[in-house]
């Protein structure tokens, strides 16, 4: 008579999660966006990508259906509790900020239209949330992100940063509201203590204070 078998463990359950946050780096030519699953202290990233606008001309009202039909898309595949959005930089000229302006627009219009409420932040914020310092460039971000969250692969990374941009975005937001007591204490200068090898390159460059990429 054969031996009963053990029954093979089962696997621990997760939590239910808490909430989903989206994330958004607006803009007209290219447009960053992300999501991330909240569970307690837990924070994995469901998506992270760029929609590009640039093969859509000069046509601003064409750029702008597009954007609000993808965040349609978005939120009806995950389905968001909240959204968190980069406010326009103040440093670029009257009509960037304006057509800026617009795209930021679309997006909380599209996310209200689905009864999913708001917050909009600062850039600054964003960068101070998660590396520690204000001033970080988007390379920065970029790293102490891949530091803070198995972020999933992506083809040509260097050219997502407007997606790791609004990752930013939402992981700030789920900073705020008091799910990391010590929100960044990970700061950009530890980094580069851990990685002596990064410090050459970065002090090549220095960034300059709130510094943006056009767009």
């Amino acid at each position: 008579m054969a031996a009963p078998r053990t029954p093979a463990p089962l696997a621990p359950r997760q939590p239910p999660a808490e909430k989903i946050i989206m994330g958004v780096d607006p803009g007209t030519q290219i447009l960053g966006f992300a999501l991330i699953e909240v569970r307690g202290q837990r924070v994995d990233v469901l998506t992270y990508d760029v929609l590009n606008l640039k093969s859509l001309g000069t046509n601003h009202a064409v750029k702008l259906k597009r954007i609000f039909s993808r965040m349609l898309e978005l939120i009806d595949e995950y389905l968001p509790d909240e959204l968190a959005i980069e406010a326009p930089f103040f440093g670029v000229n009257v009509q960037s900020m304006l057509k800026l302006g617009r795209a930021q627009g679309v997006v909380i219009a599209a996310c209200l239209s689905r009864d999913i409420p708001f917050v909009e932040y600062a850039p600054t914020k964003v960068k101070q949330a998660v590396t520690g310092s204000g001033s970080a460039d988007k390379e920065q971000v970029a790293r102490m992100l891949r530091q803070t969250l198995a972020l999933p692969p992506v083809e040509e990374a260097p050219k997502f940063l407007d997606a790791t941009d609004a990752l930013a975005v939402a992981l700030c937001h789920h900073y705020q509201q008091g799910n990391n007591a010590k929100a960044g204490t990970k700061s950009w200068d530890k980094f580069l203590a851990d990685n002596p090898a990064r410090a050459l390159a970065t002090t090549a460059k220095p960034a300059r204070p709130g510094a943006k990429t056009p767009r």
